[in-house]
């Protein structure tokens, strides 16, 4: 019941920039956790990067320092601000939202990044 739709993905350069949004809708009540996860072909889903309703936040050793995640309660959206983008971060980025323990999931927007 809680929707949740990522933009932003776009094909880039190394080393350049972008900016991904993430808007939650429907059912908001209480969201707690958001995070941003990227699955590459032939690899698992893995955590970029996590922020709790309190503004706390956790990065994947591999953006740590490039990326940096916020979010504005007030609009249930969560952001991802890429830099110094690498080919390595090519993937599908998703979108997560932790309501009430259950874990809801965006469609996924598109990153390439060409050397």
């Amino acid at each position: 019941q809680v929707r949740l739709v990522e933009s932003g993905g776009d094909l880039v350069q190394a080393g350049g920039s972008l900016r991904l949004s993430c808007a939650a809708s429907g059912t908001i009540l209480s969201i707690n956790d958001m995070g941003w996860y990227r699955q590459a072909p032939a690899k698992q889903r893995e955590l970029v990067a996590a922020i709790t309703k309190g503004g706390n936040t956790n990065y994947a050793d591999s953006v740590n320092g490039r990326f940096t995640i916020s979010r504005d309660n007030a609009k249930n959206t969560v952001y991802l601000q890429m830099n110094s983008l690498k080919p390595e971060d090519t993937a599908v980025y998703y979108c997560n939202a932790r309501q009430w323990g259950r874990d809801h999931w965006g469609q996924g927007t598109q990153v390439t990044v060409s050397s």
